[in-house]
């Protein structure tokens, strides 16, 4: 069974990611609320400030989120799940800021840590990486 309150720090970090770029685009909103919906979160009234935009998040704070939903000690799914969410989140506006593909960058950096038992996710994390700085030079 998944732990609540690490679905609720999912969300927090997706809603984070979000306002990576200074403001949240209207696919965005729309996929944030069907995420909260699905994991019964759109009422919370932790989630919900963020969530209907009452309150701006900050990037240092999106950075918190995702540390303590790693934790001590992040398993190979933790951070796989965290960059499957983000990059949902990310492309469901069609388009992927430079502050977007930074958090991808910081979770890399956060892997390499962990770099003799997380090969195989550096190797997604990479791929992903240059996912990104692709579709960054289409963009420019």
């Amino acid at each position: 069974m998944v732990n609540s309150s690490h679905v609720k720090n999912l969300v927090k970090i997706l809603i984070g990611a979000a306002w990576l770029d200074g403001k949240i685009q209207v696919e965005e909103r729309e996929y944030l609320r069907k995420i909260a919906e699905e994991q019964g979160l759109n009422d919370d009234p932790e989630i919900k400030p963020w969530l209907y935009e009452l309150r701006v998040v900050k990037p240092e704070q999106c950075y918190q989120w995702v540390n303590e939903y790693l934790g001590n000690k992040p398993t190979e799914e933790d951070y796989q799940q965290l960059i499957q969410a983000i990059s949902g989140l990310i492309y469901s506006d069609g388009e992927v800021a430079m502050e977007e593909a930074k958090l991808l960058t910081k979770l890399q950096e956060l892997s390499h840590e962990k770099e003799s038992s997380h090969s195989g996710l550096n190797s997604l994390l990479k791929r992903i990486q240059k996912l990104y700085r692709r579709w960054i030079e289409v963009q420019n």
